[in-house]
């Protein structure tokens, strides 16, 4: 059984699921679990690991429209190398301190695998969810696409500084503050462009129409060598935590003069359930742990 699998087990036990983050009150909670085997390739420094797997709890948090407010991570080794310890807790403190928020601190164990477990926490009186989205709102993306793939490539390179720098993506907090209030539907990348579109789309009970050219990062062009790779690193790979949102198309003009990281339009909200990219069914395909 893989992740997908399992939500939907659990899903008549938790109704509350499937946003970014869960909302009690006017706070928003999440939290991940990254493992050294899959989450952080050899040449990945304690420092990138401290901002990215911070950095991940709180781009939850961003999806959400929410104020990050501050977050904690157990941080479990099979040896506590005084230099790595402290390099990791630099790096979760660097990221918390960029969107505005306070590491305050966690838990620490022992295990077999470097192992982080993170819990971010947010504020917001009017959180976006995934379901809001309208025929006819349009489609966008913060940033761009396919940073983390590029960056895998690069480890398997040696090119540790490059891939690390990659590496440490900035969490969408303040854009996702800026965008909250003319959203209808919003996730991050995590999972990948294409996998996170069906999410919305099933969450929200349309499709979307989508059309290239794609925001893909000019790092991906520099480690993939033909179109159908770089697609698959722009499309598919995910890891990027870019927000991917719907709004009104007359509402745009408006977002980008007030977010600070380039806002592209992908395509257009359809009644749905397709999703489609250039008119060609787009797979649901993306990162899913678990998955064979």
């Amino acid at each position: 059984m893989d992740e997908r699998a399992a939500l939907s087990l659990l899903a008549d036990d938790l109704p509350a699921a499937g946003d970014d983050a869960a909302v009690v009150g006017e706070q928003v909670l999440t939290t991940d679990m990254l493992h050294d085997r899959t989450d952080f390739p050899d040449g990945t420094t304690r420092y990138t690991a401290g901002w990215r797997a911070v950095g991940a709890s709180l781009s939850d948090v961003a999806a959400m429209g929410a104020e990050a407010t501050a977050a904690v991570a157990v941080y479990a080794a099979p040896a506590f190398d005084p230099d790595e310890l402290r390099a990791f807790v630099r790096g979760a403190q660097d990221v918390c301190a960029y969107v505005e928020a306070e590491y305050v601190g966690g838990d620490l164990d022992d295990h077999e695998e470097f192992t982080v477990a993170t819990t971010a926490l947010g504020r917001t009186a009017d959180p976006v969810r995934r379901s809001g989205a309208e025929p006819g709102d349009a489609l966008c993306v913060t940033g761009t696409l396919g940073r983390s793939g590029a960056a895998i490539r690069l480890f398997e390179r040696g090119d540790y500084e490059w891939a690390n720098d990659l590496f440490r993506f900035t969490p969408r907090v303040v854009p996702g503050l800026a965008i909250s209030s003319s959203a209808t539907a919003m996730i991050d990348s995590s999972d990948g462009l294409a996998r996170s579109l069906h999410q919305l789309a099933e969450a929200s009970d349309c499709g979307f129409a989508v059309e290239t050219p794609l925001p893909i990062d000019d790092a991906v062009d520099d480690v993939t060598d033909d179109p159908a790779d770089r697609r698959e690193l722009g499309v598919f790979f995910g890891e990027d935590f870019e927000l991917v949102f719907t709004a009104a198309p007359d509402s745009l003009p408006g977002l980008r003069d007030v977010c600070d990281v380039p806002i592209t339009r992908l395509g257009t909200v359809t009644e749905g359930p397709e999703v489609t990219l250039d008119d060609v069914p787009l797979p649901d395909r993306g990162y899913t742990h678990g998955e064979e």
